[in-house]
């Protein structure tokens, strides 16, 4: 070949390298105008990862069936999950990502509320919808214009278990919690109720949410000889705190909260948990639902903050096919419009004001030989 027609040949090449780049270009961007990507928080690492994955489980459960029913705006939701580790810190960055770098118009998440918290600011500000699943604090209610839950606040379920506890004679308590913001949210709202209907409150204490060693705290405890314990704790505190009050033989009713809804307290204290009880925000599960997260998880693992996280996605498809397009603040004022019916949560989910829901169900759990029952009404 001749150097001219070499160098014909070369720019042939390079008209067809840079036609084929500008074409790749325009069909990536033409894939990603048929996408619309959405955010999810939960812990996936640590102790209550359980909780977390079985959420995940429970949302790509809802993101498929959206997507079989023609998706949103006509487009395929594309969920991005991101590990928050249960921490302030590791919410912030998980969402920072997930808005700056992956582009999603909205955040499901997350469940612990201090994971919540830590990401509130960091949606609000880049005006996008986020929507905690799990996450129970009172806190988060005055967190921002663009901050939502659809499970109920704790200021319902620590009043809840003091009418709960008055009701069943235990008019004397001894309250120990995790201090973090869902445990402090819960100390306070159940304190203030119950001592407000006659309770006599004879210790109060709180514990680093990462111990194991609560033997201290059980001991003194014991000494006061309590109707009921209100023992507010994730997952390795639950299994650890139960198991020293079992070998230093407190009689005392343990009392927990929604936390204790993780099948793993259970699994791994067996026996050991009898008798124990706890309130947890009801659900509105079918017998489709509890297949379909049995077949995805491998196993009969349902907890409750699945039930919620699943409903929160199809809220959130829901707002942006009435906001009509993708923009925050219309998703934003679609969302305060919701009327959710139909749900395997709640029955029916309205936002208030502060974007939290406008009505609270609880139950109360008791275990029986090792596994958590609903106590009939």
């Amino acid at each position: 070949m001749s150097k001219t027609g070499k160098i014909i040949a070369w720019v042939i090449v390079a008209i067809l390298v840079v036609w084929g780049l500008a074409s790749l270009n325009k069909k990536s961007t033409e894939n990603s105008s048929n996408v619309i990507k959405v955010g999810f928080l939960g812990p996936m690492t640590g102790e209550i990862a359980n909780m977390g994955e079985n959420a995940q489980a429970a949302v790509s459960i809802a993101v498929d069936e959206i997507n079989k029913s023609g998706g949103v705006l006509g487009k395929k939701l594309e969920m991005v999950y991101e590990d928050d580790m249960c921490t302030g810190a590791g919410a912030a960055n998980a969402v920072s990502k997930l808005i700056n770098t992956d582009k999603v118009v909205a955040v499901v998440g997350g469940v612990c509320s201090g994971a919540s918290l830590g990401a509130a600011p960091i949606s609000e500000a880049s005006k996008t919808t986020q929507i905690a699943y799990c996450s129970t604090s009172p806190l988060l209610t005055n967190s921002g214009d663009y901050i939502f839950r659809d499970v109920p606040s704790d200021l319902f379920q620590g009043k809840y278990a003091a009418e709960y506890l008055m009701k069943e004679g235990k008019t004397k308590v001894s309250v120990l919690t995790a201090k973090n913001d869902w445990g402090d949210g819960l100390n306070k709202s159940f304190t203030d109720a119950f001592t407000k209907l006659g309770g006599k409150i004879l210790s109060s204490d709180t514990f680093d949410p990462n111990t194991k060693d609560l033997k201290t705290q059980m001991t003194e405890i014991k000494s006061k000889n309590p109707d009921a314990v209100y023992f507010i704790s994730y997952t390795d505190q639950s299994i650890a705190g139960l198991k020293q009050a079992h070998d230093l033989g407190i009689k005392a009713q343990f009392f927990g909260a929604d936390a204790w809804d993780d099948t793993k307290v259970w699994s791994e204290l067996g026996k050991i948990g009898d008798g124990a009880m706890y309130t947890v925000v009801g659900t509105n599960s079918n017998d489709q639902f509890k297949q379909a997260m049995k077949e995805k998880l491998g196993k009969d693992d349902l907890i409750y903050c699945s039930n919620y996280a699943y409903d929160a996605t199809k809220i959130v498809a829901e707002a942006i096919n009435r906001a009509g397009s993708t923009d925050k603040t219309a998703i934003k004022d679609a969302m305060y419009k919701t009327d959710y019916k139909g749900g395997v949560s709640a029955k029916e989910i309205k936002f208030d004001e502060n974007g939290d829901p406008a009505s609270a169900n609880y139950v109360v759990k008791i275990v029986k030989d090792g596994k958590p029952v609903e106590l009939s009404k």
